[in-house]
Parts: structure tokens; C-alpha cells; sequence
């Protein structure tokens, strides 16, 4: 177990053992609490105070399936806020072979300065000069990196976004065929990453140092038990590798919560044509890849290959939320539009919902009509440019709502809302007002409890708990690496113990069946505090005021959990 700090002001790195106060931490919960204890909460996101913090999830890097997930964390340009945003891919695993449990950049370089940091398969680690790369969007750098270091490699880097200092700036990470297709994507992660003066990460993934697992044994039957349950489960043993998260428009439009024109209706008009079914069916149709293996450890498959009308590779994982955020919010239901929207974010490295929505927020107050494609990718292309309008819409949605003065921004704290929409999944709006880290489905979505009808979506009855549940449960999963898509399977009391299981084996230390949700409690109050001291209070915990007073057809329903309500969310 080692950090690797990176000090970007003296251009030097060095290992240490991981200090006491962090021991038996990783991903967000690693992540959150150093952020917490060792950066000002009021500096300036994109000053030498701020640190940026690459870590895997305590499981990533061994045999347990769907644990490829790295955090990355630090205090949002975005939000104001402490943040962790979260990507798959192979980096997360190819440091876990390194034994890496965190690495922390510090400092900035000076100005004119970039570099790349290099992790190669003993674990040494250089900082290697990057002036070259200045500007180059993420599929070309990612080329010739890999060309330059092997296929063998994993790649994290930013954009011409993350250079112009951008608040929607993501990290892009590659997947399983070297593509930057996986972002760490909220929060404007990309421009803290810029600021310090790096470019790329790249780590070799033919590590083989992982840290020792004092209990093997108990811990390979337990992964065996767990990947049996993954496969198990209908959902992630077969919805999934059908048709990936796009399987949920159909869901949504039928629960009439898919924020469709800004927010402005529960429903798209022709959502039939960008449905998770007729996703899989144009692939199949083109040669593309439904089932599409993206993150190391996968069983799941739910990542694809989007190929055009002439079998040319398009863009992968084209999910559900980038479905709705350049689909229903923007009033287009054409996936090849969505599509070569989706690769233009991730090579300019955009997180493609702030973006989205940014882009509907332009075209409700009129600067443009909705449905019409031609003029989002303009717009898109301004911020890859860097025009004056490129980077009032690169800085996200509440930046277009104060340039043209309008009312209706579905954000909070400066980050978009997800594909569920607030008024029709009223503990969804729960999440949305009181995470830490701004509006966030992955903090706490609680489409489950409405699906298997636990709940009813459209009365604030019960929101509030079924939301503070789900937020301990995610915080908890981000800080193990596991894929929120592989926790479908922990319905199984037989895969919650064979996580717990592994768990014990990994750290060496029995722990209880509820040793999940005490890392999640524990990582919540650290973000808490963090928010706190950074000058965040309850007041800050609310939706914007349209959500209360604007009715969203078809149920012409409006979000009701109350204030007091949403201020007992952590009454832990």
C-alpha cells in the first residue's frame, strides 16, 4: 500500500507508505477524506492549494469482477464543493497491479509548463514533458501515446476543454481497446487536471506488485459467489448486454420522467427512435457491438460500438444519460445525432451532460431552436474552439442561464441535473438538492425502489429516506471500486455477504454485514464537513425554483418534499 505524490510546482514525485488515517480507505472514500484534511476549503479550485487525487477503489486490481472503477477527486471549479466523479476503463485496475492506492497531484506547474505522468510496469514513476500535446483532442493523443508506449497501457487525459479551464471539463479515460471513451466527467475535473499542468496519466498495465490479499482463499470463493450472483440477476446477467443503460428511455418515458425541452415535459416526442432496443438494433443491423466489454473485470458488457451507415466506427458507450442530455433535452430523437455528438464531447473532453444541458438552457431562452442538430454541433465545436460562446457554454448550464438571463436552469450547486426528473421521481430530486457533490443520479438514484413499486414515485411519502439510503450505499460502492451496475446484484443476500467476504479478506479483518454503509456514512460526513467549512448550508441544499412552481405534464406534478424534509436527509 503507497501514495505517489506528484508535486507539480517542483516537477518531482515521490512514494510513501500510506499514513495511519487513511489506512483501509480507497476510491471516493479515500479520495473524500484527503481532500477534507489536506485542502483549503474556500482555495481556489484551479490554484497550486487545490490536489487532485487519482484513486482506484480498495478491491480494484484483484480478481472480484466489475471493480475497474477509478475516483478522482478534488474541490469542483464547478460546484464550489468538494467532488469525486468516477470513470471505468483500465486505469483503475493497472494501478491496483502496482500496489498504487492513491496518487495525489499537488502544486502547479509553472506557466507555459505540461507534462504526462508515467507509470511503467516496475512502478516507477517520471514526470515527461508535454508541450507537444498542447490543444490535441483525446483520440488523437491517445494514438500516439499508445504508439509511443505500447497497447499495454491506460491513459486518463484531457482535452482543449480541460485547457481552456472549463467548468465542464472532463477527464477521458481509456477503455479496454485504448479508446477515451470513459469520462470522469462531473465537476470540471478536466480543468483542475489543467490547471496543475497535466495533460495525461498513463500507467502500464502489466503491473504484477498488487498488494498481498492476507486471506486468499476466503477471498476467492467469495468473488466466486459474487460473480455467479452478477450473472444471475436479470438485469445485469442480461438487460445490460442487451442493450446497455439506454435500456431505461423506454422506462422513463413511460413513467413520464424523462426531462425532455429543457425540462419543460416528462416526455419526448418520438422517444421511440433512441430507445436502448433500437440502439441494439442499428448496431446489429451496421456491424457495431452490443455487449461491448469497455471496463476491465466486466461480466456485465453494457458498453457498445456505434458504427455509421457505412460500418465507420462512430463512437462507444453511448449511454442512456448521453441519450437524454443531447437527445430529449435538446428535442432530437436521431441517434446518429446523438452519437457523433457523444465522440465529439469525449474528444474534446466535455462531460456530456453539463454540456447537454447547457446547450437546452441556450435553446430555451432562444438562441436557438430546439430539435434543430445542425446548430448544437456549432455550438459543441465553439467549445472545443474556444470562441467567446464556447466557453460560456463549456461552463455549463448556469453560466448560459445568467449570460441570457433565464429562469429555468435545472442545476444545483452549478451541476446539471441526470435523466430523471425531479417532479416525477420526487426522491431522485431528494439526491439531487442534498449530495455533496451537486446534482448527481450515481450519488444516489433511487429508480430501484420505483421499479419494484416500493415506492411511489409521485408523492414525497418516503423520498427522503429511500434517497439517504441510496446515497450511504453509493458512497460506500464508489469507495470499493464496484460498479453501481454490478450493486444491482447485492439484492442477493448471498452476493452482500460475498462482498463483505472479500472485503475481510482484502483488509485483513473481519467486518460486519454493515461495513458498506458505515464507509459510506463515514465518506458523507467527510464531504459534509468539507462543504461546511467551504461555506455551503442547508440553504444550499434545494432544487431551483421551477421545479417547485412549473408542473411537468403528463402528470402536471410539481417536486413537494418540503425543506424541513430534505434537511433530515443525513440524520444519520
Amino acid at each position: 500500500m503507497k501514495f505517489l505524490r506528484v508535486d507539480m510546482s517542483r516537477e518531482t514525485t515521490r512514494f510513501e507508505d500510506v499514513p495511519q488515517p487513511y489506512l483501509g480507505l480507497g476510491g471516493r472514500g479515500l479520495t473524500s477524506t484527503m481532500i477534507n484534511a489536506e485542502v483549503p476549503p474556500r482555495c481556489d479550485p484551479l490554484g497550486p492549494e487545490n490536489k487532485l487525487i487519482f484513486a482506484p477503489g480498495i478491491l480494484s486490481g484483484t480478481s472480484l469482477v466489475n471493480t475497474s472503477r477509478m475516483s478522482v477527486g478534488a474541490k469542483s471549479p464547478l460546484t464550489g464543493t468538494i467532488k469525486e466523479s468516477n470513470a471505468g476503463g483500465t486505469v483503475a485496475a493497472a494501478l491496483g497491479r502496482l500496489g498504487i492506492t492513491a496518487i495525489i497531484v499537488e502544486g502547479q506547474a509553472k506557466k507555459g509548463k505540461q507534462f504526462i505522468l508515467r507509470l511503467d510496469e516496475n512502478g516507477e514513476a517520471s514526470l515527461l514533458p508535454a508541450q507537444e500535446f498542447k490543444g490535441m483532442r483525446t483520440y488523437s493523443l491517445v494514438d500516439r501515446l499508445l504508439k509511443a508506449y505500447g497497447d499495454k497501457t491506460s491513459v486518463m487525459c484531457i482535452g482543449p476543454a480541460g485547457e481552456y479551464l472549463l467548468k465542464s471539463a472532463s477527464i477521458q479515460a481509456s477503455d479496454v481497446d485504448g479508446r477515451p471513451c470513459r469520462s470522469a466527467g462531473r465537476g470540471g475535473l478536466g480543468a483542475v487536471m489543467a490547471a496543475k499542468g497535466l495533460k495525461a496519466l498513463i500507467v502500464d498495465q502489466r503491473g504484477k506488485t498488487p498488494d498481498a490479499i492476507p486471506d486468499p482463499e476466503t477471498f476467492k470463493e467469495s468473488a466466486r459467489i459474487f460473480a455467479q450472483k452478477v450473472k444471475e440477476n436479470p438485469f445485469t446477467g442480461m438487460q445490460l448486454s442487451n442493450f446497455g443503460t439506454a435500456g431505461l428511455v423506454s422506462a422513463m418515458n413511460a413513467m413520464g420522467a424523462f426531462p425532455s425541452y429543457n425540462a419543460t415535459k416528462g416526455v419526448l416526442e418520438g422517444w421511440e427512435m433512441i430507445t436502448g432496443e433500437t440502439l441494439t438494433k442499428i448496431m446489429k443491423e451496421r456491424g457495431g457491438t452490443p455487449g461491448h466489454m469497455g471496463c476491465a473485470q466486466c461480466i456485465i458488457h453494457c458498453s457498445n460500438v456505434y458504427l455509421d451507415k457505412q460500418g465507420n466506427y462512430v463512437t462507444s458507450s453511448l449511454e442512456y444519460e448521453t441519450i437524454w442530455s443531447f437527445g430529449a433535452m435538446l428535442g432530437i430523437n436521431d441517434m446518429d445525432t446523438i452519437a457523433r455528438l457523444d465522440f465529439l464531447c469525449d474528444d474534446i473532453g466535455l462531460d456530456t451532460m453539463n454540456t447537454g444541458v447547457a446547450v437546452a438552457v441556450a435553446m430555451d431562452a432562444g438562441y436557438r431552436k430546439f430539435g434543430d442538430a445542425e446548430a448544437v454541433f456549432r455550438m459543441v465545436e465553439e467549445i472545443g474552439q474556444g470562441t467567446e460562446m464556447g466557453k460560456v457554454l463549456g461552463n455549463g448550464p448556469v453560466a448560459v442561464g445568467s449570460h441570457f438571463n433565464h429562469h429555468r436552469v435545472p442545476a444545483v450547486k452549478g451541476q446539471s441535473i441526470a435523466a430523471y426528473d425531479p417532479r416525477a421521481m420526487q426522491g431522485n430530486g431528494v439526491t439531487y438538492a442534498t449530495s455533496p457533490m451537486g446534482a448527481d443520479h450515481t450519488a444516489g438514484n433511487v429508480i430501484g425502489e420505483y421499479m419494484a413499486r416500493k415506492l411511489d414515485p409521485l408523492k414525497p411519502e418516503g423520498q427522503v429516506k429511500a434517497s439517504r439510503n441510496t446515497q450511504i450505499a453509493m458512497a460506500g460502492l464508489d469507495s470499493i471500486g464496484l460498479c453501481i451496475l454490478a450493486a444491482a446484484a447485492l439484492a442477493a443476500p448471498e452476493a452482500r455477504e460475498a462482498l463483505v467476504g472479500a472485503l475481510s479478506a482484502k483488509l485483513g479483518t473481519p467486518l460486519g454485514p454493515d461495513a458498506v454503509a458505515r464507509l459510506g456514512i463515514r465518506t458523507l460526513q467527510a464531504e459534509r464537513e468539507f462543504n461546511r467549512k467551504a461555506g455551503f448550508t442547508n440553504k444550499d441544499d434545494r432544487l431551483p425554483e421551477f421545479f417547485y412552481k412549473e408542473a411537468l405534464p403528463p402528470h402536471n406534478t410539481v417536486f413537494a418534499v418540503t425543506d424541513e424534509e430534505l434537511d433530515s436527509t443525513f440524520a444519520f
